[in-house]
């Protein structure tokens, strides 16, 4: 569990960098301000809904990681031109990542 959270943070981290480092003009503010309140909402979104955050947790990190392999740590890539084929890409790895870990982490 402690190792789910550590790839989570570190994930995090990593597509805040890359936000920083990447994004410039009037989106910047938004953006930064989103993903900084992401963690915040997954967890109050689990305990308002009764899911456990575990599950949660576990696809944020998948989805942080993910973005950043897909847009070789550039996020801003994502929106970029072609980013409709990265937006898949994002999304199936996501879900394959999610998948795998999932079934490690819970025995299922």
């Amino acid at each position: 569990m402690a190792l789910i959270w550590i790839m989570c943070a570190a994930g995090w981290g990593v597509v805040l960098a890359g936000l920083r480092r990447g994004l410039r003009g009037p989106e910047r503010g938004p953006a930064l301000f989103a993903h900084t309140a992401a963690p915040a909402g997954v967890v109050l979104m689990s305990a308002l809904i009764g899911y456990g955050s575990l599950y949660a947790t576990i696809a944020l990190a998948a989805q942080w990681w993910s973005l950043s392999v897909v847009t070789g740590f550039r996020p801003a890539r994502l929106v970029a031109g072609g980013g409709l084929g990265r937006l898949a890409a994002w999304l199936l790895l996501t879900a394959a990542v999610t998948y795998v870990t999932g079934r490690l982490v819970l025995g299922r």
